[in-house]
């Protein structure tokens, strides 16, 4: 930075002391009798070329690359500045490219490579299976190797005894959590050992929003009781403002429900992540090897008996890895495919500097005739390429800060680490090297191709015969930029078809017409019997007595990812095969008529009725269709029998339905999970938390004409009156929960096509810039054939089919390259086969199509050339 200061002294002290030379020696002279004048030419004879004298003395200085690169830029500048639409082209172009990386990249950095923001974050590691609280204590009990720690997240909680009940999204975590995740409390404390014990769980701590926002930024809010689920529960603590682990949604933490006497939940529907912290010197193979020999002894504290083969997959990963591993593939091939836009970009402006190096060929003469070296000529116009790149860079970053906001729009709200992505100093070094790496890569071959220069040939007015080499490089940036948007047109091809597939696919039920709503009474109301009943009988029959509803049922979760129970079961008749493990049924909850509701298929023996919820009705369910040829296959599956492994009366299969996509538009379930069942929302349901009894949460779903806006207002007022402290939320479409299921593919499928149309009109352009400069280098050769009597239609069909010929080498080249790199992006495909051959096809006669159309205008050009013109051009 002081160069420039450290330079123009030395200047002066270099000049100053020619001078005294020259002085000296004209005195010198004076002395002997020359007159002043003939002192002065003598003197400046003897010295000798004085600039020539700077230049050396300056070349020994060192940095003098410095100053020639700002000459360099200087010059740039004045050419851009000359050159304003080539200019302008030339950088809005590589906005689109630069622009759209930097973006990508901000989403990849902050997701998938920036560590995780907790105290030695490398040790931190996940198992890759659920266990239940069981499980989970014996791991944190008898570990050698890691400081075990469990997490329910998502869970959720109604804050009442406040004006109007409010749902809160909490999660339930072991008492060392904060501790082995490095986390301290901004006020008050965190979670102490022992603080999830029964008796001693009453206690909670609140995130730093919800303290702001709910408690008005109280300082006194510590020692506060709160009744959260009808349960007064302590404040302890308070979160900083960037502790957003696992979700930013997660508004308040309470200890970890440790109860080994419900052994349902304690075994049986409390599956959640584990984590830990390995110990100092301790690593990921030790910590596997650890858990292989915590296997059998997890197994044997079940409360009843499980294969021995369960859990055998079960893998200790780094923590980072667990939490964007679905992500992962979505975000690379979002990368891949803004890089094959910049590739593409960058060969459109390689293709402009290629056309404008032809009309500098006589600059180029000049410059090398008065002792311009090749490599100086080289950096020259590499540094004219390089600032056009930083000035796409610069508006490319301002393009990328803008449109992140838009991205973030665009993805799942659930994407983990979202809320942590930002254009920060990383990516505006990335940004910056990007620019610079993009100008080099994109100037090279015009400036290596300018600099040979033929001094003799290019110094005659005229002539043409340098551009050859230019042209052929031209046409095969155009193939290579060809190639390229084929290979992202046939990826957003197969996405959008995919995405279609899972749009139209059936998920088992019928969502028209249908509202759905979230009614959640406090855990605690439902701990009288026959009250959570009573309550959702009387709001059933009045939803049903409101304006334009058909019919209302309810369920514990809604297909495509809702909640739900899961039960280890018996099955009468079926012995578990050896190694297999015991099956794993989901429950699904629902009152009378929910499959009616629903439209869900009917396949064999009858529905749930509201005499099988009595307390002394028989125990009955329904099962799926699948469920009932796994275990009765070419049996009548209706009364057999089945039940959870810990409760001794059996259940009774009354119907069999059809099958319902519960995990994902994409798979029915899970595939730990073995079966599907519903069970009547009664005494006999299984709510999770205790052996038996009604969950109390379930989701409305109503049939009606109304829109949920209309719909709310009335839906609260029935709730209300029958208990003030429930809360309603989650009141949509189950259109829009459909939706939100499929959100990750769609805005995939949505932002990758975006980049395919950037490519195309890229393609299209650069096509167009080829065969436009093709015309214009023959020109005079149009003229002599029109002169000699060639129809027009004829030089149309000759300039059309060579922008044809370029787009058939480089559709053939992408159909090549396509076939190779789609198979990465598989994974993602639903319905639709990574060579899906209709989407090759319809994609090279999309691409054969563009380029022709964009060949046909400088076509329609070429035959309105006059004879006369082109015969005297040059």
């Amino acid at each position: 930075m002081r160069f420039p200061f450290w330079r123009s002294k030395r200047q002066k002290q270099l000049e100053q002391e020619i001078e005294s030379h020259l002085q000296m020696a004209k005195r010198d002279r004076l002395d002997h009798g020359e007159s002043e004048q003939q002192a002065a030419r003598s003197a400046r004879r003897e010295f000798g070329n004085v600039a020539l004298v700077e230049h050396v003395t300056r070349d020994q200085w060192g940095w003098v690359w410095i100053e020639e690169l700002m000459q360099d830029l200087r010059y740039a500048a004045r050419m851009m500045r000359r050159n304003l639409g080539v200019t302008l082209v030339a950088v809005v172009t590589l906005v689109s490219g630069i622009g759209a990386n930097t973006a990508i990249f901000s989403l990849v950095d902050g997701v998938l490579l920036r560590p995780l923001p907790f105290r030695d974050a490398n040790r931190l590691v996940a198992m890759n299976a659920d266990y239940p609280k069981g499980a989970f204590v014996v791991m944190r009990d008898q570990s050698r190797t890691m400081d075990v720690i469990a997490i329910r997240d998502g869970s959720a909680f109604n804050l009442t005894g406040r004006d109007l009940p409010v749902r809160l999204t909490g999660a339930e975590v072991s008492a060392s959590f904060f501790k082995i995740m490095g986390a301290q409390a901004a006020m008050g404390r965190t979670f102490q050992d022992g603080d999830d014990q029964p008796g001693k769980d009453d206690l909670v701590i609140l995130s730093h929003s919800l303290w702001e926002h709910r408690f008005g930024s109280d300082p006194n809010v510590l020692g506060r009781t709160l009744l959260l689920e009808g349960v007064s529960r302590t404040v302890v603590g308070v979160m900083p403002t960037d502790f957003r682990f696992l979700s930013p949604k997660t508004e308040l933490w309470v200890p970890l429900d440790l109860d080994p006497r419900q052994i349902g939940d304690y075994w049986g529907s409390s599956y959640m992540p584990i984590l830990a912290r390995l110990r100092p010197g301790i690593t990921i193979d030790q910590a596997q090897g650890d858990l292989a020999e915590l296997r059998p002894k997890i197994l044997a504290a079940f409360a009843w008996r499980m294969p021995d083969n369960s859990y055998i997959k079960s893998r200790v990963i780094p923590l980072q890895e667990a939490i964007v591993g679905d992500v992962r593939t979505n975000l690379l091939v979002l990368l891949g495919a803004v890089g094959l836009l910049l590739l593409i970009a960058c060969a459109n402006v390689a293709n402009l500097l290629l056309a404008r190096a032809t009309t500098r060929q006589k600059e180029m003469a000049l410059r090398a005739a008065l002792g311009a070296s090749r490599w100086r000529i080289v950096r020259q116009l590499i540094s004219e390429s390089v600032l056009l790149s930083v000035c796409g860079g610069a508006l490319g970053l301002v393009t990328a800060k803008y449109g992140l906001s838009i991205l973030k729009s665009v993805l799942p709200a659930d994407m983990p680490r979202l809320a942590d992505v930002s254009v920060d100093t990383r990516v505006l070094v990335f940004t910056g090297l990007l620019s610079v790496l993009t100008g080099i890569l994109f100037g090279l071959a015009p400036a290596v191709g300018a600099s040979k220069v033929d001094l003799t040939k290019s110094l005659k007015t005229g002539d043409r015969s340098g551009t050859s080499g230019n042209t052929a490089l031209s046409r095969l940036l155009v193939v290579g930029e060809v190639a390229v948007s084929v290979v992202l047109v046939i990826g957003a091809g197969l996405l959008v078809k995919s995405l279609w597939n899972l749009s139209n696919a059936n998920p088992g039920f019928h969502a028209e017409y249908i509202v759905t709503a979230r009614v959640t009474p406090n855990q605690s109301f439902c701990e009288m019997a026959g009250r959570c009943q009573t309550f959702y009988n009387d709001l059933l029959a009045g939803v049903r007595s409101l304006p334009e509803v058909k019919e209302a049922a309810g369920v514990n979760g809604l297909p495509l990812g809702g909640g739900f129970e899961v039960i280890p079961s018996d099955v009468e008749g079926f012995a578990i095969p050896a190694g297999a493990h015991v099956p794993m049924m989901m429950e699904r909850v629902v009152t009378a008529d929910y499959v009616r509701v629903m439209g869900i298929p009917l396949l064999k023996g009858r529905d749930l009725t509201e005499a099988d919820t009595a307390p002394n009705a028989e125990r009955v369910v329904l099962i799926s269709k699948s469920t009932a040829e796994r275990y009765w296959p070419g049996k009548d599956p209706i009364g057999q029998h089945l039940k959870p492994r810990w409760l001794d009366p059996w259940w009774t299969v009354v119907g069999v339905v059809g099958d319902v996509r519960e995990d994902s538009m994409t798979r029915n379930l899970e595939e730990w999970l073995d079966g599907e069942i519903y069970t009547p929302y009664g005494p006999h349901a299984i709510a999770g938390r205790g052996p038996e009894g009604p969950p109390a949460d379930l989701t409305l779903v109503v049939r009606t004409g109304r829109a949920p806006s209309q719909f709310a207002g009335d839906l609260q007022s029935v709730v209300s009156r029958l208990n003030g402290d429930v809360p309603v939320t989650q009141i949509e479409t189950l259109h829009g929960w459909i939706a939100d299921a499929i959100s990750g593919p769609r805005s995939t499928a949505s932002l990758f096509a975006v980049f395919a149309a950037l490519a195309l009109a890229l393609g299209a352009i650069g096509v167009y810039g080829v065969i436009s400069y093709s015309v214009a280098q023959r020109t005079r050769e149009i003229g002599i054939r029109i002169a000699m009597g060639a129809r027009r239609e004829e030089v149309l069909y000759l300039i059309v089919g060579q922008g044809a010929r370029l787009a058939l080498v480089g559709v053939a080249a992408g159909l090549l390259g396509a076939l190779a790199l789609t198979q990465l992006m598989s994974s993602l495909l639903y319905g639709v086969g990574a060579a899906d051959p209709a989407t090759y096809i319809g994609v090279a006669l999309l691409l054969v199509v563009v380029a022709i159309a964009a060949s046909y205008v400088p076509a329609r050009r070429a035959m309105r050339v006059d004879p006369v013109v082109a015969l005297r051009y040059e």
